[in-house]
């Protein structure tokens, strides 16, 4: 969930993502040794809106206002046939990716005062990232690898709360999508 290496995860920050199961096994090695937010705990995975509110402000309505917020929305499948990259980092793109964009800007709608990434980025792009941080012959290998293994189907019904425990990040509360 983190874009760059100078982000630090804070106790009590959260972030709803999208857990993507099915690329576990192709990706699991890769994101335990380079990407942050897998080494803090968190799988396989887009982000639909990070930061999200504080811990403190996530209580039952809120969590009601997510469900209701996600219910007009379908469970939809993503195929995973390619790579691609921002500034150090390698990710994997979904696609379609409409689903998820659709899913980010009801969320940061709903909560304008949370904007997708903070605010930093004019066109949020989905992904699900791989590496970070690393040179560009660490990313070569990691490509290589990964293209070799795709395509990757995937199904998406519901989308979860993560918050950083200060430690870890830890699921508190899924929301599915409508069937």
């Amino acid at each position: 969930m983190a874009d760059d290496s100078s982000s630090t995860f804070q106790a009590g920050q959260t972030g709803l993502i999208v857990k993507i199961p099915e690329v576990e096994p192709t990706v699991r090695a890769w994101r335990e040794r380079l990407d942050p937010s897998a080494q803090a705990g968190v799988p396989a995975h887009v982000t639909v809106l990070f930061p999200f509110l504080e811990e403190s402000r996530t209580d039952a309505l809120v969590h009601s206002a997510i469900a209701d917020t996600l219910n007009s929305h379908r469970a939809f499948d993503l195929r995973f046939e390619r790579s691609g990259h921002l500034p150090e980092v390698l990710y994997l793109v979904p696609e379609p990716d409409t689903q998820l964009r659709q899913l980010t800007q009801a969320i940061a709608d709903r909560w304008p005062e949370t904007p997708p990434y903070g605010g930093r980025f004019t066109d949020i792009i989905p992904h699900l990232t791989v590496a970070q941080c690393q040179e560009a012959a660490v990313l070569e290998e990691v490509e290589t690898d990964l293209l070799s293994k795709l395509p990757i189907t995937a199904h998406v019904s519901s989308v979860e709360l993560v918050v950083h425990d200060g430690t870890a990040w830890q699921e508190r509360a899924s929301f599915a999508l409508r069937k």
